[in-house]
Parts: C-alpha cells; sequence; structure tokens
C-alpha cells in the first residue's frame, strides 16, 4: 500500500511540472522559436551539468550563437566548432582553464533562462543533447586544432580566409553554400547620403564610389572611392554592412549598399549547416563540407 502510495505521488509531482510545458507547447508559445520540433520533448537527464566545465561552456556557445530552433546536426555541428575553437585558444594561452573572453559569445544558465523563459527547458535541454552526442570531439588538421571559424549566412558561397585576413588558411576555403540565399534577411540595403559617405571615407564629396574588383566567391575586394582604394572589408566595417558581399549604386544624391549575407563570410555558415542538417546531412558531413580536409578527434 505504501509503494502504490508513493508512485500516485511521484505521478502526481512530475504531472505538475511538466503542466505548464505542455500547455505552452501545445498551445504554440514556442511556436517561434521551434516551430517544427515542439513535439520533441527532451527530458531531465538532457538538463542535467554536463561533464566537464570545457562542456558546459560549449552548451552556452551554442545557446548563444545559433537558434535553438535549428536541426539538432547543426547545433552538433556548432558545438564542435565552439569546442575546437577554445581548445585552440587554450592551447595557444597554455592554459589548462577555459577561457571565456576569446571571441566567442556565451550566455550562463541565468542568461538562458531569461532569453528562453518557459521555453528553457526545451531549449536548454536540445542544446545539451548536442553538446553530449559530441563529448570531447574537435577538429583538427596535421594533428591541431583548427581555427574553427563561422559566420550567420554567406551570400551563396563561404569566403576564403586569404581574403578575410590576408592569411592562407588551407581549411578555410571557398564552398558553396547555397542554402544561405533562403535564409531571412539575407538581402537587406543600406541607403546614405553622398555627403555622408564622403564624411565616412574622408573623400571629397563629388567623388565617385564604385566596386573596383571581387574575389572568387563574389565578395568584394576593391572599392574605388575618388582617388582611394579601399577593401570589401574596410568598406564594411566602415559604413557598418553586414558582410562584404555587396552592390553600390547610385540614386541622385544618394548611394544605395546591396548586402547579401551575414559576417566575415570565412569557415562554417550557420545557415548553410542548417540547410544542409535539413537535407540529411549528419554534422560530421556538415562539418567536413565547410572545413576542407579536417579529420576529428576526441579530447583526452
Amino acid at each position: 500500500m505504501k509503494k502504490q502510495c508513493g508512485f500516485l505521488l511521484l505521478y502526481v509531482v512530475v504531472a505538475v511540472l511538466l503542466l505548464p510545458l505542455l500547455l505552452t507547447i501545445l498551445c504554440g508559445g514556442l511556436g517561434q522559436e521551434l516551430p517544427q520540433e515542439a513535439q520533441v520533448l527532451y527530458g531531465l537527464a538532457d538538463l542535467a551539468p554536463l561533464d566537464t566545465e570545457l562542456e558546459e561552456y560549449v552548451a552556452g556557445v551554442v545557446a548563444a550563437e545559433m537558434p535553438a530552433a535549428f536541426p539538432e546536426e547543426a547545433l552538433k555541428a556548432q558545438a564542435v566548432a565552439a569546442r575546437t575553437y577554445q581548445v585552440r585558444q587554450m592551447q595557444a594561452a597554455g592554459s589548462r582553464a577555459v577561457l571565456y573572453d576569446v571571441g566567442q559569445a556565451y550566455l550562463s544558465e541565468a542568461e538562458q533562462k531569461e532569453k528562453w523563459g518557459e521555453g528553457y527547458a526545451l531549449y536548454a535541454g536540445k542544446i545539451h543533447s548536442a553538446v553530449r552526442a559530441t563529448a570531447g570531439e574537435i577538429m583538427t588538421y596535421d594533428g591541431e586544432p583548427i581555427l574553427a571559424a563561422f559566420h550567420a549566412q554567406s551570400g551563396g558561397r563561404t569566403e576564403d580566409a586569404a581574403h578575410v585576413w590576408n592569411t592562407a588558411v588551407p581549411y578555410l576555403k571557398s564552398v558553396d553554400s547555397k542554402g544561405d540565399r533562403q535564409a531571412p534577411n539575407n538581402e537587406t540595403t543600406v541607403t546614405i547620403a553622398a555627403k555622408a559617405l564622403a564624411e565616412r571615407l574622408g573623400i571629397a564629396g563629388d567623388a565617385a564610389v564604385s566596386v573596383r574588383k571581387r574575389t572568387e566567391a563574389g565578395y568584394v575586394a576593391e572599392v574605388q572611392a575618388g582617388s582611394k582604394t579601399f577593401s570589401g572589408r574596410e568598406i564594411r566595417e566602415r559604413l557598418g554592412l553586414r558582410s562584404a558581399d555587396f552592390t553600390i549604386a547610385k540614386n541622385g544624391d544618394s548611394y544605395i549598399f546591396t548586402v547579401h549575407g551575414y559576417g566575415h563570410g570565412a569557415g562554417m555558415s550557420q545557415y548553410g549547416a542548417s540547410f544542409l542538417a535539413e537535407q540529411g546531412k549528419n554534422y560530421h558531413e556538415i562539418l567536413r563540407h565547410y572545413y576542407t580536409g579536417i579529420s576529428f578527434s576526441i579530447l583526452e
């Protein structure tokens, strides 16, 4: 009798805890983040603390850097990229401790709860599941952790690292990423008055501004502005453009910049990873697509 009462009490407690989450899912409250995955519930085991500080860090990076609505294979790819980037930084610094200020966005557990509210258990559980599935896994090239660069979306093709940082990286080559063209806000426009543009570039007000040269991937390599020449990256930074894949058109007293993609363009495209996952690719296939000739290793 006591045993039956114990099971009944456990059942009631679990039902009370899960009821708000189930109602939220069924009523579509999480639809804006996870419209097609809302029926997938992640258990309490998925929310349990991860094995090491490094793995907890990786989960925080994935939560900050990639929408939880993305397919799990894309989240796994992001987890491996985040872990690889961190391990490379730790190795360079000669540190055995996780470094939190290394250029990757990060959300603590408290910040994740604030971001997702009632959806926290669902989203954090999904991310923890992806991190656990790839635990300790990193990408290497010639036996060393790679520079696992990534960006939000390209204009349809990623950029070669040589055109981004003026340094060739054997595994950061330009590759096709056509799925990015379907990403939200892949094309944006910025209109700047000719006078304001001249002030930002330090040129005469009546000087012509035009694209002079492009890279093989289609990103702007050079812009001619009066007597001055700028790289596409310089123009992007000075004008706050989303990427260096843009066109320039004169319209009266203004210039219109039509921009494709978001980010520097090197390495893995996050929206491209999501597209490939939706096409049935697993995270190894996704990562091998964006990082040429890499291998996978497990941390000891």
